[in-house]
């Protein structure tokens, strides 16, 4: 269940269904560390996905995952809950994609050499070949966007965070976020969107084995057992 859908649950139900995330937070720091699986699970396509807008490589942005996880393990007394955790976790993961971008850009590509486009390597076994081939499509016409409007169109669009949290998230003005989503969508031509069989919330998938992975690994990590 996500941040937002433990909103629309009533308080009254709540405590029936899954705990909320603020709960998980105060659970953890007082020693139920392995919890914190719970967390990664419920965030950690988002926080990929995140990590993705930014680097446009499926391996960089599973390692950047990782280390934003851990970062957040280590410092969760610094969450003060004065933004969702959500938000918390995803600027997080920004902040260390953007960083790892930089050091990447001082390591100096080759004049004249073009970075190669990944396609997600997880495919749906379910999907027809013509459906895969239109996801792959999707997402390069994705990763071609400018790297200012790929970040706000991935969370606005593909994770559906509202204008607030992705302005949040990126340390942008509402403002910014609404300019900056117009103008990814006129980049992206409308054909392509309406001839889409494969929905935008399919693309740069990171559930099942993938994120089986990284809990495991970010559990071992902190030292704290997955449950």
């Amino acid at each position: 269940m996500t941040s937002r859908e433990n909103r629309l649950v009533p308080a009254a139900r709540e405590d029936r269904l899954e705990p909320s995330d603020e709960d998980i937070v105060r659970r953890v720091q007082a020693g139920e560390t392995e919890l914190f699986a719970r967390l990664l699970r419920r965030y950690n396509q988002r926080v990929y996905r995140a990590a993705r807008a930014v680097l446009r490589d499926d391996a960089e942005a599973e390692d950047v995952a990782q280390e934003a996880w851990v970062r957040a393990f280590f410092h969760l007394r610094d969450f003060q809950g004065r933004a969702l955790f959500s938000t918390w976790i995803t600027r997080i993961a920004v902040h260390e994609a953007m960083a790892r971008s930089r050091r990447a850009r001082r390591t100096a590509r080759s004049p004249g050499e073009i970075e190669p486009v990944t396609a997600s390597p997880t495919p749906d076994p379910e999907s027809e070949a013509a459906d895969r081939e239109m996801r792959t499509y999707i997402e390069a016409a994705v990763e071609a966007l400018p790297a200012a409007y790929r970040a706000v169109f991935v969370l606005r669009e593909v994770e559906e965070l509202s204008t607030r949290e992705t302005a949040e998230s990126l340390e942008l003005s509402e403002d910014v976020v609404k300019t900056r989503l117009y103008r990814a969508r006129a980049m992206l031509r409308q054909d392509l969107l309406g001839r889409a069989g494969t929905p935008l919330s399919a693309i740069f998938p990171f559930m099942g084995a993938r994120c089986d992975r990284m809990v495991e690994a970010v559990m071992i990590r902190v030292g704290a057992p997955a449950r």
